[in-house]
């Protein structure tokens, strides 16, 4: 049950309506991105640290959060780049990243509420700025597709954990699931 990451990218940008159009607005602002992102970091991280759970495992170990940090604005300038025009190199990095967010315990009821902290927070950067309509759809895409992986990844391993413990088919599970949610509805 192993996720292709590409294939998973290419699925989410066609979902979202990730454009070539998209790609060259974020390109053409690459250099803008790079500069806003450790401010942008600031933002992200005074609102999760504002969160008592999430605070915990952000300084859990030493030097995590400063790590985080410098991973962040790796990850905000990479939205702008692609990496490698949003392909297989870019998917398995934000693959590996939702991966990471399970290990540590950071759960998808983090996950949302802090990705919209990022698109709130560049959309007042960009509104500032006089950034175009288009750039702010653009990083409103990309972020959304970067919340689709962290989001996949819950459930891959969630599924992965379960079916290994269980000695359970895919099928079955799929079963369960489905039923187990019309009982709860």
């Amino acid at each position: 049950m192993a996720l292709d990451s590409y294939e998973f990218m290419l699925r989410m940008t066609q979902r979202i309506n990730f454009t070539d159009e998209d790609k060259t607005a974020l390109k053409t602002n690459a250099e803008w991105g790079l500069a806003i992102a450790p401010a942008m970091a600031d933002a992200f991280y005074a609102y999760l640290g504002n969160d008592e759970e999430m605070s915990a495992i952000l300084n859990e170990s030493e030097g995590r959060i400063h790590r985080l940090r410098e991973t962040f604005v790796a990850w905000f300038h990479e939205m702008f780049t692609g990496m490698d025009d949003w392909g297989k190199d870019y998917a398995e990095r934000r693959w590996r990243i939702g991966l990471i967010h399970v290990r540590i315990g950071i759960g998808p009821q983090h996950v949302v509420p802090a990705m919209a902290t990022v698109v709130n927070e560049v959309g007042d950067r960009l509104r500032a700025e006089g950034k175009s309509d288009e750039l702010r759809a653009a990083l409103s895409r990309i972020c959304m597709v970067d919340l689709a992986f962290i989001e996949q990844a819950y459930l891959e391993v969630s599924t992965a954990a379960v079916l290994k413990e269980t000695g359970w088919t895919e099928k079955l599970f799929r079963r369960m699931v489905v039923t187990g949610a019309a009982a709860v509805v």
